[in-house]
This record gives structure tokens, sequence and C-alpha cells, in this order.
């Protein structure tokens, strides 16, 4: 994970806070941070970021609408985007797998090592 840039979108601020930091501690570089889609959307065109940790729950916003915008952005094909959430997976397995994502992980199971085995990494 040294060395990839990481893009956190969720609309807690506390879970910035914290994911930031743990993450940070266990070597990504979070590079940025967005508590909206429209805001994340743009971070992701200006800093270029090759992994992007999405809030399946923005408030009003959905996470897979936002995962959508983040497809259509050029480049986007360097970086991925995973979907994050409070919630189970099973209440959203079909629509992760039908999203243009590397897939899911609880909020609770959030570390790199989570990361590096969605993405086939560690």
């Amino acid at each position: 994970m040294v060395g990839l840039r990481c893009l956190i979108i969720d609309d807690n601020t506390a879970f910035l806070d914290a994911s930031s930091s743990l993450l940070e501690r266990q070597g990504l570089s979070v590079v940025g941070r967005a508590s909206n889609g429209a805001d994340g959307v743009r971070l992701a065109a200006e800093l270029g970021p090759d992994l992007i940790l999405l809030d399946i729950d923005l408030g009003a916003e959905s996470g897979f609408t936002v995962a959508r915008e983040l497809a259509a952005i050029d480049g986007a094909s360097t970086r991925e985007v995973i979907l994050i959430s409070t919630h189970p997976e099973d209440d959203f397995a079909e629509l992760v797998e039908l999203s243009p994502t590397a897939g899911f992980i609880p909020k609770s199971d959030l570390s790199v090592g989570a990361i590096e085995r969605l993405l086939n990494l560690g």
C-alpha cells in the first residue's frame, strides 16, 4: 500500500478523522477528504487518487450514484473505488456487484489489510 494515494468520501466528520488517522498510521497516504459527493468527484478529478473509499450512505446522496459519477471522470480506469458502510454487506450485495467499484468493506473492518485483500495486493 506504500505509495497509494487515497481519497475518502464520507458525510461523517468523526469517521473521516478516525479513518484517515488509522489508514495513515498503517502506511496509506490520504491525500483528500470530502463530506459529500460533489466535493468528492471534484477532488477525485483534481487529485487523481489511486484509491477512493466511498460511503454508501452520504445523507441525501447515494454512494452508488457518486460511484457512477467517479467512473465517468477521465482517467477513472487508473483508480479503484471501494464502497464502505456501517450497514452489513448483505443489505447491498447486488447493488455493489452491479456498481463500477472494486467491492465493499464494512467500516468496522476498514484497514490497509482489508483493502489489500479486496484488491488482491496482499
